[in-house]
C-alpha cells in the first residue's frame, strides 16, 4: 500500500467527477433556473464523492477505463446528493448544514428543495441510460442495480427505519438492518456499478459485492462515530444531531471503543474480499483504510 498515493489519486477522481457532473446535468440557467440552480448547489458543493470514487476503483480493479465507469458514478452521486437533500428537510432530520453550506431547504426553500432532491434522483437514470452496456450487462441490469438499492426495500427502507427508531430503544440487529440499506447499500451498488462497468467476470462481482456490503457497513459506525467525537467545523455538518433525534447508533448501544472495534473488524473483512484481485485493486483497499482512519 505505500507505494500507493491515495491523497492524489482521491484528488484526481474528485475533479475528474465534478467536470462530469458539470457536463451531465441542465445547465444554472436552463428554465426554470431556480430547480437547475438547487440541484447544482448541493450536487456541487464539494464532499467526499466517496461512492463515485469507490465506482471508478472498482472499474481499475477489474481492469475496465474511467471513461466507461464515469456515467455511473455520477448516477451514484445524483442518488446521494437528492437523498441529503430530503435527509435534511424539516420532515426528516431538520439540518441546517450540509458539506459545509447552508442546506438546500435554507437557501432555496421546502418545495424547491423537495423538486431538486426528485430531479437529481431522476437524473441518475437519465445518465446511466446514456451508458451503451456490456457484454455481460446490459442497460437493463445497470438500471435494476441502481433501482433496487435506491429503492423501498433498501435505501427508502432505511431511511424509514431509522425515522421510526428515533427515541426508542432498539437492538444491535435492528441498527443493522438500518445501516444495511441506509448506507451499505449503495456502497455496494457503486462497487458493483463499477464491475459491471468493466465487463467483470460473476466471480469478481461477488468479490466487489462482499467488499461493499462490509465497507458501507463500516463508513456508517464511522459516521456514528465522529457525530460524537468531531464538531461541525470537522464534519461539515450539524455535529451531535444524532444524540438530539435520540436516533439508535453504534456509540449509544454499545459505546465508543467498541464501535471502533467493529468498524475495525468490518474494514479487515473487506480487505479479505479483495484477496481474489491479487493486488489489483489497490485504490478500493486504499479506500477502506482512509474510511477507517477518519475516526482517529
Amino acid at each position: 500500500m505505500s507505494h500507493f498515493d491515495f491523497a492524489s489519486w482521491i484528488a484526481t477522481q474528485t475533479r475528474e467527477v465534478d467536470r462530469a457532473l458539470d457536463r451531465f446535468l441542465p445547465k444554472a440557467t436552463a428554465k426554470p433556473a431556480t430547480i437547475h440552480k438547487a440541484m447544482r448547489y448541493s450536487l456541487l458543493a464539494g464532499g467526499k464523492r466517496m461512492r463515485p470514487a469507490l465506482v471508478l476503483a472498482a472499474a481499475e480493479a477489474c481492469g475496465g477505463t474511467h471513461e466507461a465507469a464515469m456515467p455511473l458514478a455520477c448516477a451514484v452521486e445524483c442518488i446521494h446528493t437528492y437523498s441529503l437533500i430530503h435527509d435534511d428537510l424539516p420532515g426528516m432530520d431538520n439540518d441546517d448544514l450540509r458539506r459545509g453550506k447552508p442546506t438546500n431547504h435554507k437557501v432555496f426553500g421546502e418545495g424547491i428543495a423537495i423538486l431538486a432532491g426528485d430531479a437529481l434522483l431522476t437524473q441518475a437514470f437519465e445518465i446511466a441510460a446514456s451508458c451503451t452496456g456490456w457484454k455481460r450487462y446490459s442497460i437493463k441490469d445497470v438500471v435494476l442495480e441502481i433501482a433496487k438499492a435506491s429503492g423501498s426495500l433498501q435505501l427508502i427502507a432505511g431511511q424509514v427505519a431509522d425515522l421510526e427508531g428515533e427515541g426508542k430503544k432498539i437492538s444491535r440487529a435492528q441498527l443493522r438492518y438500518i445501516h444495511e440499506r441506509k448506507t451499505s447499500a449503495l456502497l455496494a451498488c457503486s462497487v458493483r456499478l463499477g464491475g459491471m462497468s468493466a465487463n467483470c467476470t460473476p466471480a469478481q462481482l461477488e468479490a466487489l459485492t462482499d467488499f461493499g456490503y462490509n465497507v458501507g457497513l463500516a463508513f456508517q459506525v464511522i459516521d456514528d462515530i465522529l457525530d460524537v467525537t468531531q464538531t461541525s467545523e470537522q464534519l461539515g455538518k450539524t455535529a451531535g444531531k444524532d444524540i438530539k433525534a435520540q436516533k439508535a447508533t453504534y456509540p449509544s448501544i454499545v459505546g465508543l471503543e467498541k464501535s471502533r472495534v467493529i468498524a475495525a473488524e468490518l474494514t479487515a473483512k473487506a480487505e479479505v474480499a479483495l484477496q481474489p484481485f491479487r493486488g489489483k485493486a489497490v485504490a478500493l483497499e486504499a479506500i477502506s483504510n482512509y474510511l477507517l482512519r477518519r475516526q482517529s
